[in-house]
């Protein structure tokens, strides 16, 4: 399944934290766990599964985790693992002093190094997003990568910013996404992970021409979101945004097959097909929806729409419903 949810609330509260230590160590990798919750741990995590990259919501009250030496030389995934805290506070280390964390911090674990980590949050709400991905994703030398290990990065601006605010939109979006949007998913997310930590750690000079491009393409990809509903985006402002020739972003999106105004407007029809198939915002109209993400145009718009969906916008909001339903009675049979 793309999208998993998992609750120690189906069973007692006595079976509730072995049920967790059973699902993270599936999930993530195995650690020694302890909660001052330990008698009734009330915990949910959903998971999102993205091929390589896995990424995961988790919401707890307290726990304490320990990778150890031991359980390292057992079992290692050889993977990165990054953590976004949306709310709680902890204490994370790995072979250095403790680093106090709190909401807005994203930290990079690595899987072959014992770490140890304290969190206390709210279960009520998620405390933190978790990307797990195996390290040759990430094209940065080991020992460069190794100075940000239980460091604080900031999720509150810069390309940080992107990246916390990408993991976030994926957690609340998760059930709209299909089988297909994987491979952009997956990659939008390694990228916008590379551009935070290169700028952090300042080693963009010292990358590889590919993984200069990647992080290249994930500051385009980043502009693009953020200014998807400004009319005014052209191919020519986001080169000039990146200080690049149009040439060079033409040559850029050709080796995804694409060219730039076509990628522009793929991404805001994506957008607007979302939205029409979102029931919250059924009272908006088809065109105030287009306005929003940049279609000034309400015949143009259609005219796009229909020839990318094979079927005109107003039609594709009010067939949902009905296929919703039938799917359900299908299900029912």
């Amino acid at each position: 399944m793309l999208v998993t949810e998992f609750s120690t609330e189906v069973v007692s509260a006595s079976e509730r934290f072995a049920l967790w230590e059973g699902a993270t160590e599936q999930s993530h990798m195995r650690n020694r766990l302890r909660s001052n919750d330990h008698n009734d741990f009330r915990a949910r995590m959903r998971g999102l599964d993205l091929g390589e990259v896995q990424v995961s919501a988790l919401a707890y009250p307290h726990l304490e985790v320990v990778r150890t030496a031991k359980l390292v030389r057992q079992s290692d995934p050889e993977v990165y693992q990054i953590n976004y805290f949306l709310g709680g506070h902890g204490v994370v280390s790995q072979g250095r002093c403790d680093t106090t964390l709190g909401t807005g911090d994203l930290v990079v674990m690595d899987s072959s190094r014992p770490f140890l980590g304290d969190v206390r949050a709210d279960p009520g709400r998620w405390s933190h997003v978790t990307v797990q991905c195996p390290r040759e994703l990430l094209p940065l030398p080991a020992k460069v990568l190794q100075r940000l290990l239980a460091v604080p990065i900031s999720g509150r601006h810069g390309m940080g910013g992107v990246f916390a605010r990408w993991l976030a939109d994926l957690n609340a979006g998760a059930h709209e996404f299909t089988w297909a949007d994987v491979p952009t998913l997956a990659s939008v997310t390694l990228d916008l992970l590379l551009s935070a930590l290169a700028r952090c750690l300042g080693a963009e000079e010292a990358l590889t021409p590919e993984a200069r491009r990647s992080v290249l393409r994930a500051r385009i990809n980043a502009f693009v979101e953020q200014h998807l509903g400004d009319p005014a985006m052209t191919p020519r402002t986001i080169a000039d945004a990146h200080h690049i020739s149009l040439r060079h972003l033409q040559q850029l999106l050709a080796e995804d097959g694409t060219s730039p105004a076509a990628w522009i407007r793929h991404r805001r029809l994506e957008r607007c097909r979302l939205d029409l198939a979102n029931p919250r915002l059924n009272a908006r109209p088809v065109q105030a929806i287009a306005e929003h993400w940049g279609f000034t145009n309400p015949t143009h718009f259609s005219r796009l729409f229909r020839a990318t969906y094979g079927i005109p916008p107003r039609d594709y909001r009010n067939l949902l419903p009905k296929a919703c339903a039938s799917r359900q009675q299908a299900c029912a049979e």
